[in-house]
């Protein structure tokens, strides 16, 4: 499904990322995890046709997120670790909005959204402006809005930040969904536990490069992931 292939990118000549190779199949879970300034969010800005890069391609499906961006992001959905939404509209008319680009029918998108506004309580709130809500409860609609043309890779960036336990708790139930029904999710977070418990593979970039990538069974060992991941870290 996301296969990234001899990626790099740099920033004022300083290479942020270098040479990185990875596939993600259907039906995985992918954590990807390292250090603030690692190469992780670049890595998925660029995956999620946000960033240009000088070397190599991402492919999605089979399909170039260079040669062919719009096949790439109508069948994938990007959640930033602080979403920027349209503050002046309210939770129902941004996610009809988002709905409209992905041209959802008036009956799907009305059933996902009730779905899924239920499940993070936020059905209550739909009608009220973006500008009143807490993080967390945009972070919520950000998760709707991903979910509403139903992706089949999702990439997230710290998707748990200023979720409750119940709201983080559900969002893993659906990732686990997304990926029963044929999707991938490809993410990254400084939650350690959650990649050991919740991920089928796991992949550690340092310093802009892959240092280790295996399944969670593979890399962890009889260690945990926080122990390998220190250990790692610290290894010059």
């Amino acid at each position: 499904m996301l296969s990234i292939r001899n990626f790099s990118k740099s920033y004022d000549g300083k290479p942020a990322v270098k040479q990185i190779n990875l596939e993600v199949e259907s039906g995985e879970i992918y954590g990807f995890i390292g250090h603030n300034g690692a190469g992780k969010t670049t890595t998925i800005k660029s995956i999620a046709g946000i960033l240009d890069f000088e070397e190599g391609d991402i492919l999605i499906n089979g399909k170039s997120i260079k040669k062919d961006p719009i096949a790439c992001k109508s069948i994938m959905a990007y959640i930033p670790d602080n979403p920027e939404l349209y503050d002046g509209l309210s939770g129902i008319k941004y996610l009809n909005f988002i709905a409209d680009i992905y041209r959802i029918s008036s009956e799907r998108r009305m059933e996902l959204i009730k779905k899924y506004s239920e499940a993070f309580e936020l059905e209550a709130n739909l009608g009220d402006s973006i500008s009143s809500y807490s993080h967390g409860m945009k972070q919520k609609l950000a998760i709707i809005a991903a979910l509403i043309h139903e992706p089949k890779l999702l990439l997230l960036d710290e998707p748990f930040v200023g979720l409750d336990p119940k709201a983080s708790h559900i969002l893993k139930t659906i990732m686990r969904e997304i990926c029963d029904e044929g999707g991938c999710i490809f993410f990254s977070t400084h939650v350690l536990e959650v990649v050991e418990k919740l991920c089928d593979h796991v992949c550690i970039i340092k310093n802009g490069e892959i240092i280790k990538d295996g399944t969670v069974e593979e890399v962890v060992g009889d260690q945990s992931l926080e122990d390998v991941f220190l250990e790692l870290a610290e290894h010059d």
